[in-house]
């Protein structure tokens, strides 16, 4: 946000940016982010050393819808802190207000089991804990709650196709999700109706575009850097060295952290047996499949399997398919019954 106010100015937006975050946040974080124990060199090099701060800044600047929202809460009167966390709150209560009303499509005229599951599941500590971290989870959660609304209601492809845009502008990397839910449907509908959908192609096309024209235009350093140094060592000044991640190093690194996903893994895996058992409904499959790959996809890419807030956007819609035929089977129980 300081480097679009500021754009010839990178000492200063590195000032604002600490100076900010100093006044609001409490003592043990903010020296926890400015790194004052000795083995946190790269955190002490990003708040003194103005190349080292800026290198780091394309890995945010990318996040194009999610710095807007941003903004826009600090041009309206909130401090930069505060339009961080104000956009996490917001988020929370209108993903919490999407919830109650896909609750209610899946469960007509149970206005209290609808309220109770929507409660209970906003107080979740994972969805708690998304709406209070400077991240763009929680802002995106909203709009994959609208998402599956749109797969409930069956919403047109453009209407889709906008709400993946969006997305892809949150957090380009879900552009994984965006061309493999596109490259599902044309796949479905070829199979099923033996058509093929050049709207869903060009569709694919225009986001992938935007998606390099964003990588480049922010020099976004690519994946092996963000691998490089999430998971193997983080480097002060990223021009200064360079990244290299060999097959080995990788396979190691997964396999470590896919151990500690197990409870991931079994959690979808009961959901997924459940809806395949329940619904013999071959769209409600490939969606439920679709989510799950996802999940993996997200994982094999960057595989910090300790942070569940990476990887619930995806399992969270699993679980609502599973409401999805738990309701299907219930309206279904109840029509038998009054016939």
């Amino acid at each position: 946000m300081f480097t679009t106010e500021f754009p010839d100015s990178p000492d200063k937006v590195r000032e604002l940016t600490f100076s900010h975050i100093k006044k609001e946040a409490p003592a043990d974080q903010y020296n926890n982010l400015i790194g004052v124990k000795p083995w946190a060199i790269a955190r002490q090099y990003f708040a003194k050393n103005t190349q080292s701060f800026t290198e780091q800044l394309p890995y945010f600047q990318i996040k194009i819808g999610y710095v807007l929202m941003i903004t826009l809460f600090y041009k309206l009167g909130l401090s930069p802190p505060m339009s961080v966390l104000f956009t996490g709150f917001i988020s929370y209560f209108i993903s919490g207000v999407l919830l109650f009303y896909i609750l209610k499509l899946l469960f007509p005229e149970k206005y209290i089991l609808a309220a109770l599951l929507t409660a209970g599941i906003m107080f979740m500590p994972t969805i708690t804990f998304m709406a209070g971290e400077s991240t763009p989870d929680m802002f995106i959660f909203l709009f994959i709650l609208m998402f599956v609304i749109g797969l409930i209601k069956k919403w047109g492809q453009w209407r889709m196709f906008l709400l993946l845009l969006i997305m892809t502008f949150i957090r380009p990397d879900y552009i994984t999700f965006a061309l493999t839910y596109l490259g599902a449907v044309f796949l479905f509908d070829y199979f099923t109706e033996k058509k093929i959908d050049i709207v869903l192609m060009a569709q694919g096309i225009v986001i992938l575009s935007i998606y390099v024209f964003v990588m480049r235009f922010y020099n976004y350093p690519g994946w092996v850097d963000l691998f490089y140094d999430s998971f193997i060592h983080r480097r002060p000044i990223i021009s200064a060295q360079p990244a290299h991640v060999s097959l080995s190093a990788y396979l190691q690194v997964v396999y470590s952290k896919i151990i500690a996903f197990k409870k991931v893994t079994l959690a979808v895996s009961v959901m997924i047996g459940l809806i395949f058992w329940m619904s013999k409904e071959a769209r409600v499959r490939m969606i439920s499949v679709l989510f799950l790959g996802n999940v993996y996809i997200k994982f094999f890419f960057f595989p910090q399997s300790a942070d569940l807030r990476l990887f619930f956007p995806f399992i969270f819609p699993i679980f609502i398919m599973t409401l999805y035929v738990l309701s299907q089977k219930y309206n279904n129980t109840r029509l038998s019954t009054i016939v």
